[in-house]
């Protein structure tokens, strides 16, 4: 199982979203508030390509970018082979 790391902060919605997404398909993340800490921030731009909202989702070495991208591939069948290393 690769490991799920996301970038998010406190008072975003879409970061919400994202855990409960991630949540209701049993699975457990790395979690790192940008807010709080913000050498995480400049971390995250540079994994993101330069990506700066929240949240930004990392699934094993793939970027899979943000809510909507992540929910995108749920709808078309290829988050799950993500999640499960395929």
């Amino acid at each position: 199982m690769p490991t799920i790391e996301m970038y998010t902060s406190p008072f975003c919605g879409f970061c919400h979203a994202a855990k409960r997404l991630l949540q209701s398909k049993g699975q457990s993340f790395v979690e790192y508030d940008v807010m709080q800490d913000p050498s995480k921030r400049q971390e995250m731009l540079q994994r993101a390509n330069g990506r700066h909202t929240v949240p930004q989702i990392f699934i094993g070495d793939t970027h899979v970018g943000g809510y909507d991208d992540m929910a995108a591939l749920d709808r078309d069948g290829k988050l799950a082979p993500l999640l499960n290393g395929s």
